[in-house]
């Protein structure tokens, strides 16, 4: 009989393309890992990892066995969700990954309505950007995550994830005062082909937002200066180094001294923001009070 345990390592394999990252992520041993795939290759009777000098691949009976593994761990998630029910589980912690302006919008509202609503539910919030969020739901490491959809996402069907919108908001196009369109109504953004960029990381989803706004404008985007932190990116360009697209919610009590903030003209760009949990586990009766909460908070912003 296959041990469910040996599914959960054979999709972090799957999910991270290295015994050595899969391992790390269920703080475990390397050789614990292969130890296991060994034994689940037993069970089953079929090899179902290739091992090469760029890592690790699944073969075509690895690729068959973790398809149904997506459906198993969905359903097992659902047995604890409703074992967790039936014993009235009203008292617990749930650990929720979020990014920054995600955990001011949606988070900590959520929580403090929590605090009413269901004072037993205790919640643990990291700061993790959008792209790292989603990994940590999958590999147990947080039971929430609050995330950005983003190239190379998992789609909102992955078996792995149940996807829960929250809310989009549009991006604003912040230059300095003596900027030559800071006194116009809007900015368009081909008009700033030409201009330094101040901008994050690449990685990091809201740099897809900025750089697929201005491919859809006509130009590249020509990043002098990087930072995930919008308040660097603001006094970056308050120094009159170079122009950004910064969400809306992340300017919300900023010092903006020094720089002009307006709409984009036309189509803004736009991050959609939503809330993941492993397949199966929204049923969960600690997790869905969170879920509800956080889809009111968004609500509400």
């Amino acid at each position: 009989m296959i041990e469910a345990r040996r599914l959960h390592i054979l999709r972090a394999v799957a999910d991270h393309r290295t015994v050595t990252a899969a391992a790390a992520a269920l703080y475990l041993t390397p050789s614990a890992v292969s130890q296991q795939l060994t034994a689940l290759e037993q069970e089953t009777g079929h090899r179902l990892v290739e091992r090469g000098a760029k890592g690790v691949r699944l073969t075509p009976a690895g690729e068959i066995l973790l398809s149904h593994t997506n459906a198993v761990l969905a359903q097992l998630e659902r047995a604890e969700a409703e074992l967790a029910a039936y014993g009235a589980g009203e008292a617990g912690t749930v650990t929720v990954a979020a990014f920054a302006t995600g955990i001011a919008q949606v988070v900590a509202p959520a929580v403090a309505r929590l605090a009413a609503s269901a004072p037993g539910i205790r919640i643990r919030v990291q700061d993790a950007e959008g792209d790292a969020s989603l990994p940590m739901v999958l590999d147990r490491q947080v039971d929430v995550a609050v995330a950005v959809e983003y190239r190379g996402a998992p789609p909102a069907d992955d078996p792995r994830l149940t996807h829960v919108p929250l809310y989009a908001e549009p991006f604003d196009a912040v230059v300095p005062l003596t900027h030559r369109l800071a006194d116009g109504p809007e900015v368009p953004l081909a008009e700033l082909a030409k201009d330094p960029w101040i901008g994050p990381y690449p990685g990091n989803p809201c740099h897809d937002v900025v750089v697929l706004a201005c491919e859809n404008a006509g130009f590249q985007p020509r990043l002098e200066h990087s930072s995930d932190d919008f308040r660097a990116v603001v006094a970056l360009a308050s120094a009159d180094v170079g122009v950004a697209l910064v969400p809306r919610s992340a300017l919300r009590g900023m010092d903006l001294t020094g720089v002009v903030v307006r709409p984009v003209d036309g189509v803004a760009p736009t991050r959609r923001v939503f809330a993941a949990v492993r397949r199966g586990a929204e049923g969960h009766p600690l997790i869905r009070p969170v879920l509800d909460a956080l889809r009111a908070a968004a609500e509400d912003a």
